[in-house]
């Protein structure tokens, strides 16, 4: 079961689907494209409130003469060991300067979800059995120092100028 959490806990409701063979959109429900698709529909349309999806491989650059209609941008993560999904989000929110939900889909462990957070993402569709468990209870891990500049601002910090420590 996919649940969907933000920082202020789990959403009851979602419109968003992606879809595949088994799972198809429902009425009141709104479809996440594949990047080629998006921008066909992007192009074909004036739609506005769009989702899209960016798989690894991708070009999330191409998403720039659409940012105004995008209402949210998932970023799947096919497997934990692939990190490309980290540099997609950064690159939508620093380079692109896209100020709207950024969702990490796929496999998404509770270990990832601290610096997920610092590199963009601001929801999670999350389907692992042990995240969910310590999402409900509260138990997000994290690391108190940081010395790379993120996405999301550190908290001020006196001390070493290239070190940044996170609010606890």
């Amino acid at each position: 079961m996919t649940r969907i959490w933000k920082e202020n806990g789990f959403a009851a409701q979602d419109p968003w689907v992606e879809e595949t063979e088994e799972v198809k959109a429902a009425d009141g429900q709104k479809v996440l494209l594949p990047l080629d698709a998006f921008i066909t529909a992007a192009e074909e349309s004036n739609a506005v409130d769009l989702g899209v999806v960016i798989a690894p491989a991708d070009d999330v650059t191409k998403l720039k003469p659409y940012l105004d209609r995008i209402a949210i941008v998932a970023v799947k993560f096919p497997a934990y060991n692939d990190g490309r999904g980290f540099s997609h989000a950064s690159l939508v929110r620093d380079r692109l300067g896209y100020q709207g939900e950024v969702r990490a889909v796929g496999d998404v462990l509770i270990d990832q979800i601290p610096l997920m957070l610092r590199t963009g993402f601001d929801s999670f569709a999350v389907t692992n059995a042990v995240a969910l468990k310590r999402l409900e209870e509260g138990r997000l891990p994290g690391i108190a120092n940081h010395y790379q500049p993120a996405a999301r601002p550190a908290a001020e910090v006196s001390g070493y100028s290239w070190r940044r420590r996170s609010a606890s």
